[in-house]
């Protein structure tokens, strides 16, 4: 794609319908603003709970924000070196997310697409995958795929023989690929294990596979190189027939820029709201995820790692479990990305640490107590039967299975 530098306004499309524009104004500021016959239907799609008001209805008043795409569609961008890469190959600053949301606008997280809009008020079609799912690559060679995220990952169409090609425009693939880390050990197979462990303690998390990175095909070069085994996750925002389910992270949901990720709000202000939008399942399925990263030794867990999804296009419900990883093995001293009751120690969950928690989040103390319990014995009894562990490296594995036992020792009633 040739990118006009006097464009000055996006088509934001929700699951194929126009539903608003992101205008460029002067003093390169940006603008969202609604389509009127969105803001009257009574039935439409949910874009984000942002944009839910106190009393229900859609909060259409919004300013606009200086040398960023306002914060929602900021958090569909990539992060850090994939972030850093795509726009070198595209030929944009990776500041200038109006332009690079204009490169990547076709394969965006969840079912939003972002489109060029013409002089005339058109919106620019996206270009379509062939009845294959194979038309990869455009003429100008640029990767066109998007995924929220610092480490280095690609959009990926599974083929029938079971091998994996890197789409160039992402448009079509279905599952993520994570390559190895250059600064950590065995962070594919940390997650993998990790993620396996969830399952087995009964948490919902996507299919998983390890994959060395040689039997990718379509990687860029430099990542061809690398040594190892990929990660390989289904991703939950596509269905069957390449069907695009909506979903956002919480940093949207809280109208945050990525860069506000951790520290506020808290774990609680998000069990606040799975417990109003989802009810007691989605608010307990989250303490057991997070009561699960806390003995895994988890420090990563931030606003972007908890999604909610909108199978049925308005009403959420939360997402599968994803980024699971100890990251204690590499940082030791690691704290919880949030404030969970008032601490962000990986090291103990005390009653009076839940007891905190669950009034600050309006939840009923007991029963969160009684989650905690039951998902301690789930992991502690998973952990002893993974086999999957046997593929991390000894130390971090001994790592892992001392932080397990570490919090089980120190939890109240716990031994």
């Amino acid at each position: 794609m040739k990118l006009d530098p006097k464009l000055n306004a996006l088509a934001v499309q929700l699951r194929g319908r126009q539903i608003g524009i992101i205008n460029r104004l002067a003093g390169d500021r940006y603008l969202f603003s609604f389509e009127q016959e969105y803001v009257d239907d009574p039935e439409r799609p949910t874009l984000s709970l942002s944009f839910k008001g106190q009393s229900g209805g859609l909060v259409t008043a919004v300013g606009p924000v200086g040398r960023r795409v306002p914060p929602f569609f900021s958090n569909l961008l990539p992060e850090g070196p994939l972030r850093t890469y795509l726009a070198e190959q595209a030929g944009v600053k990776p500041e200038r997310e109006f332009f690079l949301l204009t490169v990547l606008g076709a394969d965006l997280p969840g079912a939003i697409t972002v489109t060029p809009l013409t002089a005339g008020g058109h919106a620019v079609e996206p270009q379509k995958d062939d009845e294959q799912g194979q038309n990869y690559r455009r003429d100008d060679g640029v990767l066109r795929f998007s995924l929220a995220g610092v480490q280095l990952k690609f959009s990926a169409v599974m083929e029938a023989s079971g091998g994996l090609t890197i789409p160039a425009h992402g448009v079509g693939g279905s599952w993520i690929v994570k390559l190895p880390s250059t600064q950590f050990q065995a962070v594919p197979e940390n997650e993998y294990a990790m993620l396996e462990l969830a399952r087995a303690a009964g948490i919902t998390v996507p299919e998983t596979r390890l994959v060395p990175v040689g039997d990718i095909r379509g990687l860029p070069e430099a990542a061809a190189r690398m040594e190892g085994k990929a990660l390989v996750v289904e991703r939950f925002d596509r269905a069957a027939g390449a069907r695009r389910i909506h979903m956002e992270d919480f940093a949207q949901v809280f109208g945050l820029f990525p860069d506000d990720k951790y520290g506020h709000p808290s774990y609680a202000n998000i069990a606040s709201v799975l417990w109003a939008e989802t009810g007691e399942a989605g608010t307990y399925e989250f303490v057991r995820r997070l009561v699960f990263s806390v003995l895994i030794g988890n420090g990563d867990m931030h606003l972007k790692n908890w999604s909610l999804l909108y199978p049925d296009g308005r009403t959420p419900v939360l997402s599968p479990a994803y980024d699971f990883v100890a990251t204690f093995p590499y940082i030791p001293g690691h704290k919880l990305a949030l404030n969970f009751g008032g601490s962000q120690s990986l090291n103990e969950i005390t009653v009076d640490q839940v007891r905190r928690f669950a009034d600050r989040a309006r939840l009923p103390a007991s029963p969160v107590w009684e989650i905690v319990r039951e998902m301690v014995e789930r992991t502690a009894a998973a952990w002893k039967t993974l086999d999957q562990k046997d593929i991390l490296p000894s130390e971090m594995r001994k790592a892992i299975d001392k932080q397990i036992h570490a919090v089980i020792a120190k939890t109240d009633g716990k031994g």
